[in-house]
């Protein structure tokens, strides 16, 4: 995911040293989960509502967790943990609009959300990649900037660093 978020980044015209640190930063996003209970996140069924106001914490407990990073690298992390489920129309966690937050949250979330949906968890089996790619797609202008969404999917297109897991969509 962080490989693929410093990709996009450097496709949305973004300094390669800025996109470097955007890929430190997009692989501390989670680092909040290391807090929650272990049987909430591997769960092997739809989370009540309580459990999931839990697992939302990841993102305050990540950001807190990081607070020692100094610099543009530990703001960026921190940022990317708190925010990275805000959405484009702001249904998110926390209500915030990603047109409203640092330029590379939603670039984290789009990847965080892509690779989510191609991985198997407890709760649910791994989406083939065309379905991912439809999905992205689909949420432009809802959950994903649209400007992003078509960063992201040039991205995959054309870059022939993208691991081949997207590219097998095409």
């Amino acid at each position: 995911m962080a490989h693929l978020a410093m990709l996009i980044a450097q496709a949305y015209g973004v300094h390669p040293a800025v996109a470097r640190q955007i890929r430190t930063a997009a692989a501390l996003h989670d680092v909040g989960k290391l807090k929650l209970p272990a049987e909430l996140l591997n769960k092997p069924a739809k989370l009540e509502p309580h459990e999931f106001e839990v697992i939302k914490t990841h993102t305050v407990l990540g950001a807190e967790m990081l607070n020692s990073i100094q610099g543009g690298v530990g703001e960026m992390a921190r940022n990317c943990c708190r925010w990275h489920h805000e959405r484009f129309d702001g249904s998110g966690y926390w209500g915030r609009r990603t047109d409203d937050l640092p330029f590379y949250v939603p670039i984290i979330s789009i990847c965080d959300v892509a690779v989510a949906l191609l991985s198997e968890r407890p709760y649910k089996e791994a989406w083939p990649p065309n379905e991912t790619l439809e999905y992205i797609k689909n949420n432009a202008g809802k959950q994903f900037s649209p400007e992003l969404v078509e960063v992201f999917l040039w991205t995959i297109r054309n870059d022939n660093r993208v691991p081949a897991i997207f590219t097998a969509a095409l």
